[in-house]
């Protein structure tokens, strides 16, 4: 057993996944980005063709266009790569999944999940990137997560309920057909005004997934969090601690 992220059974993730087939509006406007660095790290030199799955609104998909890939966005949801096709116009879309991509065999260089581990079936996600990837291909994982070390933070998430995260300790397990993965970490600030941290609330899947009672509760607790306990002023800009995790690992065989 992988120890270190979210425990959640089968039933639960596809639910809570289903949250991100539509408001992909508020989502690309107030969700972090990614550091440069992590893109950096992540491209193999001498890699052409790159597929970002689970794209969403393209935030990850425009590093990799940046360092010059032939990128191919792949999502389950028409919303977000409505929103991606409208940022990255050039970029072929594929509605698919980690699963079940739709994209040729050994067709890639460089296979991306960003933001999007939590949700698959991690052994059928390997399958299928080591099906797409060419010979020596590398699959690469990214996750954005709240900085919960300052105590102000945890609360913050606890608030938010952003409980669907990997601990830094959490090592995934790429199987047989893949090399020994290796790891980085970066740690950055978002930049938010107050009403933008309760719309990052609302983006998250458990938000979504509640009912309207629950849903006003969490919105309530955290305006008060934010502008009587910690006394913010309604429209102040807040910097938000975050850090990245990336992984990634190469095709051992092809």
């Amino acid at each position: 057993m992988v120890r270190g992220g979210p425990r959640l059974d089968e039933e639960r993730r596809r639910d809570m996944a289903r949250a991100y087939l539509s408001g992909a509006g508020r989502y690309d406007r107030v969700r972090p980005g990614y550091p440069a660095q992590v893109g950096d790290w992540i491209v193999p030199k001498g890699a052409r063709r790159a597929a970002d799955i689970g794209a969403g609104t393209g935030l990850f998909t425009g590093l990799l266009v940046e360092r010059g890939l032939e990128v191919t966005a792949v999502d389950p949801s028409e919303d977000m790569l409505a929103v991606l096709s409208t940022r990255l116009p050039e970029i072929p879309v594929v509605q698919g999944t980690a699963e079940h991509s739709h994209l040729p065999d050994g067709s890639m260089d460089l296979l991306t999940l960003a933001q999007a581990w939590h949700w698959c079936d991690h052994a059928s996600t390997v399958r299928e990137a080591a099906r797409v990837l060419a010979p020596g291909g590398r699959i690469a994982l990214v996750w954005n997560q709240l900085d919960v070390s300052l105590p102000w933070v945890h609360r913050l998430s606890r608030i938010m309920h952003a409980g669907d995260v990997f601990s830094p300790a959490y090592r995934p397990d790429f199987g047989p057909d893949f090399g020994p993965p290796e790891d980085v970490l970066v740690h950055w600030t978002q930049e938010l005004r107050v009403p933008d941290v309760v719309d990052l609330a609302r983006s998250r899947s458990y938000y979504q997934r509640a009912s309207p009672a629950l849903q006003q509760r969490v919105e309530s607790n955290l305006r008060w969090y934010l502008t009587d306990y910690l006394a913010f002023d309604p429209e102040a800009l807040l910097r938000i601690p975050y850090y990245t995790h990336a992984w990634r690992a190469s095709l051992l065989h092809g």
